[in-house]
């Protein structure tokens, strides 16, 4: 009689929850930024202003940012596997019907809803993963899922705007919508029974940053350093098509670029944030002030925006992963509810530096946005530094996860 040993199949089938909820990342975060390598013909073919393009970043932030507390406290009592489901084929029909609108009033309003989709995602997702697996195995998969965020900056972004390029940005979308809905069937498929775990309720989350001072100051960090890394980042294409007559491939290449700097970036926070998140953040806070002002200075020329996209990618990677070590070392006994309040800080900051950075763009030319980048991501490396002064003793995180 031959005896089959079945506990390699029990394990592996966690690690494919974990690869799903990974490609589940990689779809939110890839449709939540489409519009960034879009941006100039998606408002060409819209019949808008490349400013009034980039609202469609600002709303989906908003939606994301502002709904995910109440969301997940409302949701709170179901399984995460089914409200995990429901968020994938939110994603699709979103991704479907930006796709096939006709105006794009119904844009905004397709990307406003997709957008609390996204944020309620962003709330459980990490710790969905990590239940998944034994215990000894939650910091990896939590890191296995963060991975998400390099793929869809090398791969996801500059696939969208290379599809643009050789179909329509309407197609662009389309594909994508066919890509949530086979994450959506995966994610069906393998992952498990997960029952809400964590009941907290609205008052409780918000009551935590009037108690705990590193916790505060760690999400205005965040709010800084986000307006400005988006403000700029959302027109990056616009500003290397004015200064240095950027053709779409190139624009494509250096965005993959920046997608290989940021996971550079992620391999590197990997070693250096369990030693000192704030130090990484520090270092990497400044690396984004420099790259801003190199981009500025050398970025009128091919070579000069490639080394400026390279070092931005490289310093956003270990910044974001600090600045979420951070949040986990300032409140480790509540993660979930400083990770929803991480959440709404990132997403409405994404929304406000798009919104501000639009402005800019429209009234002070798209060199103005960058300018507006260095002075955001200046502002929050003082302010972290200003901190650190004040408490002097070094901050250690844990599992990794995106604010």
């Amino acid at each position: 009689m031959v005896t089959y040993d079945k506990r390699p199949r029990a394990a592996l089938r966690p690690w494919l929850g974990v690869s799903a909820i990974t490609a589940s990342l990689f779809v939110f975060l890839t449709t939540e930024l489409m519009p960034v390598g879009l941006l100039t013909p998606m408002s060409a073919s819209l019949g808008i202003s490349v400013g009034a393009a980039g609202l469609m970043v600002t709303l989906y932030g908003v939606s994301a940012g502002l709904g995910v507390p109440f969301i997940v406290a409302w949701t709170r009592r179901v399984n995460r596997r089914v409200l995990l489901s429901a968020l994938l084929a939110t994603l699709t029909v979103g991704n479907l019907v930006t796709a096939v609108a006709p105006s794009y009033p119904l844009v905004l309003t397709t990307r406003l809803i997709m957008g609390f989709a996204s944020g309620v995602f962003w709330a459980i997702g990490v710790s969905m993963a990590m239940r998944l697996v034994p215990e000894r195995h939650a910091s990896r998969a939590a890191a296995v899922v963060m991975s998400g965020i390099s793929i869809a900056a090398v791969v996801g972004i500059p696939l969208g705007t290379a599809l643009e390029s050789l179909t329509d940005w309407r197609t662009t979308f389309l594909i994508w919508a066919g890509l949530a809905a086979l994450v959506f069937l995966a994610a069906v498929a393998v992952i498990p029974s997960l029952p809400s775990a964590n009941a907290v309720s609205v008052r409780e989350v918000f009551a935590l940053p009037l108690t705990n001072v590193p916790l505060r100051l760690v999400l205005f960090t965040v709010v800084l350093f986000v307006l400005g890394h988006f403000g700029a980042y959302t027109f990056v294409r616009p500003f290397l098509e004015e200064t240095s007559s950027a053709t779409p491939l190139f624009i494509t290449a250096v965005l993959m670029v920046y997608g290989v700097g940021c996971a550079a970036g992620n391999l590197v926070a990997g070693h250096t944030v369990g030693r000192s998140a704030s130090g990484s953040f520090i270092a990497s806070c400044a690396g984004l002030v420099v790259s801003l002002l190199a981009l500025l200075a050398i970025g009128h020329g091919p070579a000069g925006s490639v080394i400026s996209l390279i070092l931005w990618g490289v310093s956003f990677g270990v910044v974001q992963l600090s600045q979420v070590n951070m949040t986990q070392a300032a409140a480790p006994g509540t993660f979930e509810a400083a990770m929803s309040l991480n959440t709404m800080a990132y997403n409405t900051s994404i929304a406000l530096g798009a919104l501000f950075g639009g402005q800019f763009a429209d009234h002070l030319g798209v060199t103005s946005v960058v300018w507006f980048g260095v002075a955001l991501t200046a502002a929050a490396l003082l302010l972290t530094l200003g901190a650190r002064r004040k408490t002097p003793r070094p901050v250690h995180g844990g599992a990794s996860a995106r604010g």
